[in-house]
């Protein structure tokens, strides 16, 4: 379900529809560090940014817990709230003093039975949590309704913080002020992935309509660009077997990744990960290198790079992680 690296480029953790957390090593050999299994259902992943060894694990039972990596335990358990148990989404701040998480109602699971869903909005929350005090410090005010928030992201500063939800709209909040800056409806269907560029005068988003769309945060909804991405790229995983099985992934990690220039962006696709050039024209997209190696859908992307040569991570729904490292060229 997740795959993220830390700040520092060091560590990597995964999680899987089972609970299980891994935190690895990759520098200079792939080596498990710590392995978690979790006996409540975790939805969502995030490493804590001061200090990097802290890891925040959102469940399906309102909680989220703090795990130290290296001490190998709990450091805190916090009951965030009863009525929203599902913790779909964490982001550290980049300061490291607080961190928010959006929980969700109970409403669809993970795995979905074919048939039409309903199109009921579930209610939802976006918190702010203090990490030195361990309390919550407020709740965001989610206009016109309180309704699932499915991903969230800081800029480098962690003085804007901008969120997708199940509505389609996307939210950007001034954490300075903690209050909602602008909003505007993005996707027909769910925000399923939303992330800064690297200059942050525009947030990328991808949707349930299969849209890879560029905002301009300084006009409020104006697009720089749109881009149609194959269905596997932005989900829902399906994965085949004999006599008709099929398993299907809603997304829940992130969808997209960008390198340390902000030039390239790493997708999912159904065989492995694939790279695209962002252009200033049309198309927005220009396929670059694909990864490949997987053989079952790519479900997550992480693309570290903290350390000079890139280093992309692609995780698929047969449980495999696939680590590559992309080398300079010298033009």
């Amino acid at each position: 379900m997740h795959c993220r690296v830390d700040s520092s480029g060091r560590r990597v953790a995964s999680l899987d529809v089972d609970g299980v957390i891994k935190v690895w090593s990759f520098n200079p050999i792939m080596q498990t560090k710590a392995t978690i299994m979790s006996k409540s259902p975790l939805l969502s992943l995030e490493w804590a940014t001061k200090p990097d060894r802290l890891l925040l694990l959102g469940s399906g039972v309102g909680t989220v817990r703090l795990y130290d990596t290296e001490a190998k335990k709990n450091l805190y358990e916090l009951n965030i709230d009863e009525t929203h148990p599902r913790i779909l989404s964490l982001a550290c701040s980049p300061s490291g003093s607080s961190f928010v998480c959006t929980a969700a109602a109970l409403g669809r699971s993970g795995t979905v039975e074919s048939g039409p869903r309903l199109p009921i909005p579930v209610s939802g929350q976006l918190l702010l949590w203090d990490t030195k005090t361990v309390k919550q410090q407020l709740q965001f005010s989610l206009e016109p309704e309180p309704v699932a928030v499915n991903c969230t992201a800081f800029n480098h500063n962690g003085n804007l913080l901008v969120t997708g939800a199940a509505d389609g709209v996307i939210r950007l909040f001034d954490m300075q002020q903690y209050e909602s800056a602008m909003s505007w409806r993005a996707h027909d269907g769910e925000v399923y992935s939303v992330e800064f560029s690297y200059d942050e005068n525009t947030v990328f988003s991808v949707g349930e309509d299969g849209k890879f769309i560029q905002w301009n945060i300084h006009r409020c909804g104006v697009k720089q660009s749109e881009q149609d991405l194959p269905q596997d790229a932005t989900g829902p995983f399906v994965l085949s077997g004999y006599s008709g099985y099929k398993q299907v992934q809603v997304p829940r990690g992130r969808l997209f990744a960008f390198d340390s220039e902000g030039q390239h962006v790493l997708t999912c696709s159904s065989s492995g990960g694939l790279i695209y050039r962002l252009t200033n024209g049309e198309p927005a997209l220009d396929r670059v290198l694909s990864l490949g190696g997987h053989k079952a859908p790519v479900v997550t992307v992480d693309w570290c790079s903290a350390v000079d040569c890139g280093t992309c991570l692609t995780a698929s729904m047969d449980g495999k992680i696939k680590l590559s490292t992309l080398l300079a060229q010298k033009s």
